[in-house]
């Protein structure tokens, strides 16, 4: 690692103490820095947390924020749920502490080239496709941040000569100041995470951000068949590279492409890594097929465009589970891919009135308290030759940790479904 010399003996408090959180705690731990923790959760995973960061002489805070613990600190590390306008940062700011976000803070110490990725939908696919590319290509490769393992959990690990394939959210972006990646990448500028900028402006100059500390010597890459995004090249000061549609390969492939080729990896060696690639756990993931009727988990599909796009790429009538946390997304989205292929739609959660509200007349529209009642509701109604499709639309906080957890729980209903219906998962 390296500027390792700038966090002994400081004062860093760190606000939120789930993943990013705790792996930040480590890390400053580690580096000699002089740690708090505060976190307005006080759940069993934060409690657990929390004890083994005690264990090493870590203040910790849970529960609720108090202006005396925040108070006396040299820097705020916010996690990327934490809003710019919490209560944690406006004390910070009043009391003239810089506050940074997880991902500037793990930058700031990484020897490696980092690739970040951010954009309305796709993001998780294209980082982990560009840590396959990156391999194929004989050189070492970190997939990390908003995908799941944050970015200072492996810091401590990368050389000079690896590469960091890094997903980064409009929420991360907020709080960066240095960040420089060698590479940046916008795929797509949809509406989303309304519920936390004011208006697509403001989400777009968060994603702005990305690019806003690069130079001559780095690059930009941009979909070319994006209207928001074509204009972005006239004002940055990288070398911008464009993606498109191309033969044979989706938007998320042909970015993919474009990055391979920047770092040198011959067009044979990215093919063959698409072609390798399995696909990710939550999106489109085939769980079981029971009585002719095939259950797919699209969890990790948190905008309409997401589920848009899923029910494009099914060849089946669909039962469409969908709802959670809104978002402010336009839920309308979906309604020409709609009307062709699902019979129903079953919504969870505080954003089914919403859904309901921005497709009533389109579709049939059920509801479930639960994400196993809208599951058993959905089997008894399908018949040979449908899917059961989760894809929500929505973040999963409503109900779960995070999306994750949301697709395990569906999977552990049609597991449940199978064994008394007599067939294995």
């Amino acid at each position: 690692m390296k500027n390792t010399e700038n966090y002994r003996n400081k004062r860093v408090i760190i606000v939120g103490l789930a993943r990013s959180g705790l792996a930040s705690a480590n890390l400053l731990h580690g580096l000699g820095a002089k740690v708090s923790i505060t976190d307005s959760q006080d759940s069993e995973v934060i409690r657990a947390n929390a004890a083994s960061l005690r264990l090493k002489d870590i203040r910790v805070e849970l529960g609720a924020h108090t202006r005396e613990f925040v108070k006396d600190n040299d820097l705020m590390v916010i996690s990327p749920g934490v809003k710019s306008n919490a209560q944690p940062v406006i004390w910070a700011q009043e009391l003239q502490i810089p506050v940074i976000s997880e991902i500037e803070f793990a930058a700031g110490l990484c020897p490696g080239k980092i690739i970040a990725v951010t954009g309305s939908n796709g993001k998780t696919t294209v980082t982990t496709l560009i840590g396959k590319v990156i391999e194929a290509g004989m050189h070492h490769a970190f997939v990390c941040g908003n995908i799941g393992t944050p970015f200072s959990s492996l810091v401590d690990k990368i050389n000079e000569n690896d590469f960091v394939s890094l997903e980064v959210s409009s929420f991360q972006l907020e709080k960066i100041s240095r960040f420089k990646p060698y590479i940046a990448v916008i795929l797509n500028i949809t509406k989303n995470h309304l519920d936390r900028h004011k208006d697509m402006q403001e989400y777009l100059n968060a994603k702005k951000r990305i690019y806003m500390n690069q130079d001559e010597s780095d690059f930009l890459v941009l979909n070319s068949e994006d209207p928001v995004l074509k204009d972005l090249a006239k004002e940055v000061k990288s070398k911008v590279v464009f993606f498109g549609r191309s033969a044979g390969l989706n938007p998320n492939e042909a970015a993919v492409l474009a990055i391979g080729s920047i770092l040198g990896v011959s067009r044979e060696k990215i093919l063959k890594a698409f072609k390798n690639f399995s696909g990710l756990e939550h999106r489109m993931e085939f769980v079981a097929e029971i009585k002719k009727v095939r259950f797919i988990n699209d969890s990790k599909a948190t905008t309409a465009d997401s589920a848009k796009w899923a029910l494009e790429n099914l060849n089946c009538p669909v039962f469409l589970i969908a709802g959670g946390k809104d978002k402010g997304v336009d839920y309308g989205l979906i309604k020409e891919a709609a009307r062709k292929k699902v019979k129903e739609l079953i919504l969870i959660g505080e954003a089914r009135e919403n859904i309901a509200r921005a497709l009533a007349g389109e579709l049939k529209i059920d509801a479930a308290g639960t994400l196993d009642e809208a599951v058993r509701k959905a089997f008894s109604r399908a018949s040979a030759g449908d899917c059961v499709l989760l894809s929500p639309m929505c973040s999963s906080f409503d109900m779960f940790t995070n999306y994750e957890e949301r697709g395990r729980a569906f999977k552990d209903s049609v597991s449940k479904l199978a064994k008394e219906n007599k067939y294995g998962p």
